[in-house]
């Protein structure tokens, strides 16, 4: 049966919030399933899941990975922010440009997406930046999230999907906060864009 992102957010809620586990590695090992089958179902084949990436300063092991020819071409990470929003976002907008600008030192093709699973009861105002938590992450992603020829900073990645969940009384997920289709086909279509001989639409 396919696996439904409704079925990986009540798989993050068992393990993050019944089960206490809020930083095990198995909270999004049913998203990562969710990403293969989504990125298999559009052509791109033998993706992982838990793969190890090359990168300048060190190799990383991301949540899904694609290679070809030798080399990481797609790499998705998946993050969960369910306590502590306001230490847990600017550590994570910290990480992730460390992260991304690992990767393409490396692998200046690489394809890079994000899914952030964001609890929004547990958000706040912070006063600091005049905003909400959650306004301030979807802002600041949003400047990173759009790499595409001819603006190739290092640091910014292709595609994101800030998922929106309400925990406070269940696994909830606010399916209006997030094309998933969309952010999916976003991905392949660089892939396939920067590997032609992998003839995608064609499979």
């Amino acid at each position: 049966m396919p696996i439904t992102v409704q079925e990986a957010i009540e798989h993050l809620y068992r393990v993050a919030v019944v089960e206490e586990k809020t930083t095990s590695p198995a909270r999004l090992s049913r998203l990562a399933d969710f990403c293969v089958q989504e990125l298999e179902e559009r052509g791109l084949h033998d993706v992982g899941a838990e793969v190890e990436v090359e990168g300048f300063g060190r190799v990383k092991q991301w949540d899904v990975a694609w290679h070809h020819g030798g080399k990481a071409r797609l790499g998705l990470s998946l993050k969960s922010l369910l306590k502590n929003i306001p230490g847990t976002v600017p550590n994570r907008i910290d990480d992730l440009i460390g992260e991304v600008a690992n990767a393409q030192l490396h692998s200046p093709e690489i394809v890079i997406g994000y899914i952030m699973v964001f609890d929004r009861s547990q958000d706040s105002y912070s006063a600091k930046h005049g905003s909400t938590w959650l306004d301030l992450l979807r802002s600041r992603l949003e400047q990173l999230s759009h790499r595409a020829p001819p603006a190739w900073a290092t640091g910014t990645f292709e595609g994101l999907a800030l998922a929106e969940v309400d925990f406070s009384a269940g696994p909830l997920l606010c399916s209006d906060s997030v094309d998933f289709g969309g952010f999916f086909d976003r991905l392949v279509e660089h892939v396939e864009y920067r590997n032609p001989d992998v003839l995608i639409g064609n499979s």
